[in-house]
């Protein structure tokens, strides 16, 4: 076997963090969200509504084990416990199977609460872009979910479709979107239904003297106009802010941004918590309002 088929190209970074400003958790509230989803699993702890810690990583087999390799390494180096964080919260496509959560929340609530925060309230149009599904979603100043469409048919235009896409051209899925613009034209995108097929033709036109950059360009724009369809069906409404793994991904952005005509909101943070990071919001919400009806 050579080498480039030993690589696995689509293997992003798995990363943790722990916020700087916030010295001490202790006496605080301790809230969490777990968002296990097809393709990846994050862990976002808050103390008293505040970004704390969190983690980014491969979803495993199982979504039990992956919630908790998740929250273990969000919690590496803080001191934390699992017994420690008042409220949990799990969303994302394994919510029910958050062994240590309180509650379940879906990922659109969660998402678009993690806008809210992310973003700011003037958020109102947001599309998610996970791993094996896009959402189209419209919230309010609070973060609501008001209306929302979801395509989940099949893995093309999806984060997993792009990952299948980097191994097939031994590219790393970090510089997908940045060699996607060296070309000299746009191409027509490729076949952006099914993503067997997008292989299929994508294999054939590489046979044909097309470049990697040339067949990277066709399908970034192919994902581009696939979401954009679903944006505009639900209806396009400003402020416009992505999130998930490929909101990373320039290649995609740039080309969703000049089919809409609109520029996306810049993220303060990193795109991948926003379900999670809705989840631990809510947590927060859940429990001050369990206190107040113990009054």
């Amino acid at each position: 076997m050579s080498e480039n088929q030993q690589k696995e190209y689509w293997r992003w970074k798995e990363y943790n963090w722990k916020n700087p400003e916030i010295p001490d958790w202790k006496g605080g509230l301790v809230t969490a969200g777990v968002d296990v989803g097809s393709t990846s699993s994050q862990a976002v702890i808050c103390v008293d509504g505040q970004l704390y810690a969190y983690a980014s990583m491969r979803t495993g087999s199982d979504s039990p084990s992956s919630a908790l390799n998740a929250i273990n390494w969000a919690m590496e180096g803080t001191g934390l416990t699992l017994q420690d964080i008042n409220f949990t919260v799990g969303t994302g496509y394994g919510r029910v199977n958050v062994p240590f959560a309180n509650k379940a929340v879906t990922e659109i609530a969660c998402h678009a609460r993690g806008a809210n925060f992310m973003y700011g309230p003037s958020v109102r149009t947001l599309l998610d872009m996970g791993g094996q599904d896009c959402k189209a979603i419209h919230c309010d100043d609070k973060g609501k979910v008001t209306s929302f469409l979801m395509n989940d048919k099949c893995a093309a235009g999806t984060g997993r479709g792009m990952e299948v896409f980097a191994n097939l051209l031994a590219v790393s899925i970090e510089d997908v979107g940045d060699m996607s613009f060296n070309v000299e034209t746009e191409p027509d995108p490729v076949s952006s239904t099914c993503v067997v097929f997008a292989k299929t033709e994508a294999t054939g036109l590489l046979r044909a003297g097309w470049s990697k950059e040339k067949v990277l360009a066709a399908y970034c724009s192919a994902m581009a106009s696939r979401v954009v369809s679903l944006l505009e069906r639900n209806g396009m409404e400003l402020d416009f802010a992505i999130t998930g793994g490929i909101a990373k991904n320039p290649g995609v952005v740039k080309r969703i941004e000049k089919l809409l005509g609109v520029q996306a909101l810049t993220p303060k943070y990193d795109t991948q918590i926003a379900g999670a990071l809705g989840g631990a919001l809510f947590a927060k919400a859940l429990v001050e309002k369990s206190a107040k009806v113990a009054k």
